[in-house]
């Protein structure tokens, strides 16, 4: 294998820690969410209970937060909906090629997601309508902050398909046992080797 993949086994802690730090993030977030609509329900419901203006408007900030991140955390688990159906037609010494070339065009779309939604929330003028403290740049920047991530976990999963294509399955047993994915993918593969 070539040497920058010694180097990418030994960041290996560090995609740990992101990952870790993003999930708890999620949760957050998904915590926060959860919190204020309740809220919001329950002053719509009880005329004792006052509504926070800014209620909406914060629950859908929390939720684009929640759904960008827990979607690049998605790519680290292998956990995006793919279409494998004709995975069993292909040569086996194919799949792999098809892995990194879909792993690449989604790397190049976390790009443009850094790219374009970086400047795009960079440049908005003003600020929320429900709360006139907070810019506008918040409610645009989970696309740039997922892009990042994206990103990230990106070059971990071409890692795992390269390992494919030289056949090495120890760092992909094992980095499927730390996020918890299932291994029957992999196991299919080992068997077709």
């Amino acid at each position: 294998m070539p040497k920058i993949f010694d180097t990418l086994k030994k960041l290996e802690p560090i995609y740990k820690v992101i990952y870790k730090i993003f999930l708890t993030l999620c949760k957050l977030f998904l915590i926060a969410d959860i919190l204020v609509t309740s809220w919001v329900v329950l002053a719509r419901h009880v005329p004792a209970i006052p509504a926070p203006n800014w209620g909406e408007e914060m629950i859908l900030t929390l939720m684009a937060y929640m759904a960008v991140l827990s979607a690049s955390l998605a790519i680290r688990r292998n956990a995006h909906i793919r279409m494998t159906t004709f995975d069993r037609y292909l040569p086996k010494k194919v799949i792999p090629y098809l892995d990194l070339f879909s792993d690449l065009c989604v790397l190049a779309l976390a790009i443009v997601m850094i790219a374009a939604g970086l400047p795009y929330a960079m440049r908005l003028p003003g600020t929320y309508i429900s709360m006139t403290w907070l810019p506008k740049f918040w409610q645009y920047f989970p696309v740039p902050l997922a892009g990042i991530a994206m990103v990230f976990f990106e070059i971990e999963r071409i890692y795992i398909d390269f390992c494919h294509m030289y056949g090495d399955f120890s760092d992909i047993d094992r980095i499927a046992e730390e996020t918890r994915i299932r291994v029957d993918d992999f196991a299919t593969r080992k068997e077709a080797k």
